[in-house]
């Protein structure tokens, strides 16, 4: 025990030092002119790469070359997401396998071709021999995201071609991890049930003939049980989640080690590290976490007022985690609308009617309509603030008894689609290994030996 404290103190004096010597003046990054964050002073983004996968449109540009605010706009190759969602429930189909096509194909398939793909995805489902066993249950972990990212490493063993950078390869390769991504969840979280819960583990084998949504709902339920409507919100949420450009953290990490020539297995899961951060995909787990503060703090759900006081209160950092985030509130580029909330915010009505939780949803409702100009307000900002795709979301995922350590992971079984579509055309059309410059601001110090050091 006294070693422990030893070695514990001593870490301690470690951190010390490396937080005394590690900090950087804030006026340096104005005088080099350093775009922190690879954004501009005005929060754009630097121009870094081209991409013709997805784009994320919240301003037009007037004929005097001035940027207007419009609805926000979530394009997949050129097509309006919108506009795929909607005839999705028109032809009643699941639909986000005709999404990752069109990501990987820069089309949009027939019936016949996407019947066709579905049949393949569906056979790929299925982990190789003893995967589930070796490299999931054998060593479970607290967070699924580091254990989807294992899995991904892992696969790399599995694979007689993992090295070779073909096309073709790298599209087998990429059409299997997109497979595998909600059976390695629904295993990885099975996993931590029995092993750290100490709860019953059960594992259903996937199906090749469901769609992607109801395969994950089949697998992470005890009974395998789940209503029409479950299923079709679930993969409306996948089909949201499956691209957002080529500047998102978790996309630009894909195209930044694989400009590095390395495999595929590698950038994978070097995105799923991304993902997984609060600032990224963890980040619906945040709103529903300051949702129970909310709930649990405001009595009357019904009344603005109070509503919105607590939510001055969070955002003058006295509440929830004092950051002074209004969590799921603002995005980088929607700014009078984000389109993937508009589409959750819809099926989350109906999914609340369902589950008897409307007093719920209307408080979500409050809250939207509140927090953008209360923000505004607080932080002089001529700036226009939407919700985003996080506050919704999680709790559409709750309403679908999805158990909250696989919310970030659905992210994850969703974005693999851009992300492999980003991998592609990267080694397609990329060529140069990303090495953006950092400037050295320390300053030259003459070297002491270390006899002379006291």
């Amino acid at each position: 025990m006294e070693m422990l404290h030893k070695n514990e103190r001593f870490l301690e004096k470690l951190s010390t030092l490396t937080e005394l010597n590690d900090p950087i003046n804030p006026d340096l990054y104005i005088k080099y002119d350093v775009k922190r964050g690879l954004r501009n002073a005005n929060g754009t983004g630097v121009l870094v790469g081209l991409t013709r996968i997805g784009d994320v449109v919240g301003y037009d540009i007037s004929e005097t070359g001035e940027k207007v605010p419009v609805p926000g706009r979530l394009m997949y190759r050129g097509y309006n997401v919108t506009d795929i969602v909607r005839d999705a429930e028109q032809n009643d189909q699941f639909c986000f396998e005709q999404c990752v096509y069109l990501l990987l194909f820069g089309e949009l398939p027939t019936q016949k071709e996407l019947d066709q793909f579905r049949e393949f995805v569906g056979k790929c489902r299925v982990l190789p021999q003893n995967f589930t066993e070796d490299m999931i249950l054998k060593a479970p972990s607290p967070d699924i995201m580091n254990k989807m990212a294992r899995g991904v490493l892992a696969s790399y063993s599995f694979d007689r071609h993992a090295e070779d950078r073909s096309v073709a390869n790298i599209l087998r390769q990429c059409i299997e991890l997109i497979s595998r991504f909600s059976t390695l969840a629904a295993y990885a979280y099975q996993a931590r049930r029995r092993y750290i819960e100490e709860k019953s583990l059960y594992i259903h084998n996937p199906q090749q003939e469901l769609s992607t949504a109801e395969n994950f709902l089949h697998l992470i339920r005890p009974n395998s049980q789940y209503t029409k409507l479950e299923a079709r919100i679930l993969d409306l949420a996948l089909i949201l989640h499956a691209e957002h450009g080529g500047g998102n953290n978790s996309s630009l990490t894909v195209h930044v080690v694989s400009s590095a020539d390395t495999d595929t297995y590698s950038a994978i899961a070097a995105a799923i590290g991304s993902l997984k951060g609060r600032r990224h995909g963890g980040a619906n787990i945040r709103v529903v976490e300051m949702m129970d503060e909310i709930k649990a703090n405001v009595k009357d759900w019904s009344n603005e007022a109070e509503i919105t006081d607590y939510i001055h209160k969070i955002a003058t950092k006295k509440a929830f985690d004092r950051t002074g985030l209004v969590y799921g509130m603002g995005h980088a580029v929607y700014t009078v609308s984000d389109p993937r909330t508009l589409l959750l915010r819809e099926k989350a009505e109906q999914l609340a009617r369902e589950k008897g939780r409307l007093d719920e949803f209307h408080l979500y409702r409050t809250i939207e309509s509140v927090a953008p100009g209360l923000l505004m307000e607080l932080h002089k900002s001529g700036k226009q603030i939407c919700t985003n795709v996080d506050f919704y979301s999680g709790f559409i995922y709750s309403m679908l008894n999805i158990p909250r350590e696989l919310f970030t992971p659905i992210f994850a079984i969703s974005r693999i689609a851009g992300w492999s579509a980003h991998r592609i055309e990267e080694l397609v059309a990329g060529g140069r290994i990303y090495r953006p410059a950092y400037k050295n601001v320390c300053e030259p110090r003459p070297y002491i030996p270390l006899k002379s050091r006291s």
